[in-house]
């Protein structure tokens, strides 16, 4: 535990708890971290986990405690609900290049998630942009407005070449012995 107003202290907690925090907040949802003995309260993100190599345990993890009257930055990440008609109907692939947004809020004003919705990709000239996402007012997103978040894209489709004749056979061309 390290951050704001405090001198770094290393903690020790039951793996299973912390493997459920870490599993439900992520890194952008606020965690109140209670010492014994202590009456102060740590409002903390998750900043770093660590596994082991090999048993893939959890090793260790950092949390970083927040000054709540003071805006931080945090990644949110952006979900995609639904099945985009481009996709069902005109056989195309959602691609998501951006898969979280950049922004700037107090730490209990972060959003957990984005969600857009997939109904509006409707062909594949149609995207969806960082400013189609809903934002309240708490809320700047670092990231520019016109930032590509989804869109679809047509399908590839592979043409069956065939071959005729001696051309087959690999005969064109050749030299004869003679």
């Amino acid at each position: 535990l390290y951050g704001s107003g405090i001198d770094s202290q290393s903690l020790q907690a039951d793996t299973a708890t912390i493997g459920k925090v870490i599993t439900q907040a992520g890194t952008n949802v606020p965690v109140n971290i209670v010492i014994e003995g202590q009456n102060s309260e740590n409002i903390c993100f998750v900043r770093e986990v660590q596994f082991h190599p090999v048993t893939d345990r959890l090793v260790h993890v950092d949390f970083i405690r927040v000054d709540v009257t003071k805006p931080i930055r945090a990644n949110v990440p952006i979900n995609i609900d639904g099945l985009a008609p481009a996709v069902r109907n005109l056989g195309g692939t959602l691609l998501q290049p951006l898969q979280s947004v950049t922004v700037e809020a107090l730490p209990m004003d972060i959003p957990i998630v984005y969600t857009l919705q997939a109904d509006s990709l409707i062909d594949f000239d149609t995207n969806l942009y960082v400013r189609d996402l809903d934002i309240s007012d708490t809320v700047e997103i670092i990231n520019d407005d016109d930032e590509l978040v989804a869109g679809v894209v047509a399908p590839r489709i592979e043409r069956e070449v065939s071959v005729i004749g001696s051309d087959a056979e690999g005969t064109d061309g050749e030299a004869t012995e003679g």
